[in-house]
């Protein structure tokens, strides 16, 4: 299930700061890898950050490709983000590999996957001196799609028995957000 999200709260589906599937495609080809390192970064245009290693398929398709999409993986995709961030694309379709499946995205070639909590399309901005330096690339979220039931009117809620989003540690450790609570 997926509902769109006005882009003028997409940086919020971000902001808690969780482990991101990066998916790509072009030319015929697709591939996923895991992104402990992605962040919000403009409200208006919304635009995120996210590393991409030289060496991986992920960032030969973004590069061809000029688009990514960042999905938001709930816990029970754990397993797979690990498999998906330490095998190579190179040497297989990893969708099918580790039974990932997908849909198209609305602007994007990149693939939604399924079993997500929210979906940002991105399209890159072209700096080729933060690729090339720090695998850093900037991207424009052009749409954005989030599991009612977890984010809606702007705001994430993770209700008792819901999945939450995964944060990487290292070492094929993870934890998930944790409970919300306010100040206010």
């Amino acid at each position: 299930m997926r509902q769109a999200v006005d882009l003028n709260k997409a940086y919020r589906l971000l902001n808690h700061g969780p482990t991101v599937l990066v998916s790509s495609a072009h030319g015929g080809r697709q591939n996923v890898m895991a992104a402990a390192w992605s962040m919000p970064l403009d409200f208006s245009p919304p635009k995120v950050c996210v590393v991409i290693d030289k060496n991986t398929l992920t960032r030969e398709l973004v590069e061809a490709s000029g688009e990514l999409v960042l999905n938001i993986p709930a816990r029970s995709l754990a397993a797979a983000t690990e498999a998906v961030g330490t095998h190579s694309g190179r040497d297989g379709d990893k969708f099918a590999e580790f039974g990932l499946g997908h849909s198209p995205a609305s602007l994007v070639g990149a693939p939604l996957l399924d079993g997500c909590l929210a979906w940002l399309e991105c399209k890159v901005i072209v700096e080729r001196h933060n690729q090339d330096a720090y695998d850093l690339f900037i991207a424009e979220v052009v749409a954005a799609w989030a599991d009612p039931r977890d984010f809606s009117e702007g705001h994430w809620h993770f209700e008792a028995g819901r999945e939450r989003s995964i944060h990487y540690v290292a070492g094929g450790t993870f934890f998930e957000t944790g409970a919300e609570f306010s100040v206010k």
